[in-house]
Order: structure tokens, then sequence, then C-alpha cells
């Protein structure tokens, strides 16, 4: 399982529903093949979205240069 103790799997519930905007019913009657997939598309998701920032801000100019 994604999870190895309930402190996880309660802060995965918890992200999954602020920010991936998921009901806990949702979340409490998924299969766990279910949610293993759709944890793993989270993560792939966010994967890549920190990396477009990473990207975007590598293309800025750094505040130092304009001392």
């Amino acid at each position: 399982m994604m999870h190895d103790s309930l402190g996880n799997m309660l802060e995965t519930n918890f992200q999954m529903m602020q920010n991936h905007h998921y009901s806990l019913f949702d979340i409490e009657n998924m299969l766990p093949w279910e949610r293993r997939v759709y944890i793993g598309l989270l993560i792939n998701h966010v994967k890549q979205e920190n990396e477009q920032i990473k990207q975007q801000e590598a293309k800025m100019p750094s505040m130092s240069s304009y001392k």
C-alpha cells in the first residue's frame, strides 16, 4: 500500500481533499487498487507541476542582477 501508517494515510487523505478536491466519501469508498492508481496519478501530476515551476524559475532573471 502507498502508506505505511495511519498518520500517512490521514495526511494523504487530507492532501487529496484540500489540494485536489476529492471528497472524503469518495476517498473512503475507493477500492485499494483504485486508491493506489489515483495516488500514483496525483504524484505524477505534482512532479510535472514542480518541474514546470523549476523551468519557469530558471528562465527568470535573478534579482541579484538588478543590483
